[in-house]
């Protein structure tokens, strides 16, 4: 069976030390391969558990990229949502600056017509003004044949003063229409333009209100405080 050649007390003991020292040197050659092959399995093992912190640790720093990412995209995201929201605020607020704009000047337009028409309408009304102001000057100017009304006179003597206060004047035609309760109507021409009541406060010796004017007649009141002497002066 094992190959041994058998003697006269069994077998050749040289065959069987040669046998056990070939199978110890093989079982001594399996040991150094074994040996050889666990250092190798450790050596795996130390590099396979490095590689695995070296995973670990790289999974730990991808986790760290992300979640830095993930607050990264966030803050991008509150960042954009800032910016549209400043954007749509500032589109507003230049939406309501042409507004305002559009509305100051359309009032500065129409500020500017209304001037426009005032200045218009004072450029109009200057020759009118002008007419007045001429009219004013003259209304005081009587010209033609004029009638005056003048009273109480206290006696005739007063009338003859102010007849001849009249006829200093330059007055023609100069007459007595009426006199009674101490109220006179005279009647006058006057053949060029004179002022009639300012010549008359010089001239006569009486003291007057002027009741009523008209371009052709006027109505004169004596003072009636002025004494009866001064009446008859």
């Amino acid at each position: 069976m094992n190959g041994f050649k058998r003697a006269l007390f069994g077998y050749r003991r040289s065959e069987v030390e040669d046998a056990i020292s070939a199978r110890e040197a093989r079982i001594l050659g399996l040991e150094l391969t074994n040996e050889t092959q666990r250092a190798s399995l450790s050596e795996f093992e130390s590099e396979t558990t490095a590689l695995t912190g070296m995973v670990l640790e790289r999974e730990r720093e991808i986790r760290v990229l992300g979640e830095r990412l993930r607050e990264a995209n966030e803050c991008h995201d509150r960042s954009i949502g800032s910016l549209d929201a400043i954007t749509a605020r500032l589109e507003e607020v230049e939406s309501q600056a042409r507004g305002q704009a559009t509305r100051i000047r359309m009032k500065a337009l129409r500020e500017a017509v209304e001037v426009s028409k005032k200045v218009k309408a004072l450029t109009d009304m200057e020759p009118a003004l002008e007419a007045e102001a001429e009219a004013e000057e003259q209304s005081g100017l009587y010209q033609g044949q004029v009638k005056l009304e003048i009273g109480p006179l206290g006696d005739f003597s007063q009338l003859v003063g102010f007849e001849d206060a009249v006829g200093q004047l330059g007055a023609s035609e100069i007459k007595v229409d009426r006199f009674s309760e101490g109220r006179a109507t005279l009647s006058m021409q006057l053949n060029e333009p004179v002022d009639l009541l300012n010549e008359l406060e010089e001239l006569s010796n009486v003291d007057f209100k002027v009741r009523h004017t008209a371009p052709d007649n006027l109505i004169l009141d004596v003072d009636e405080d002025q004494g009866p002497e001064q009446r008859a002066a």
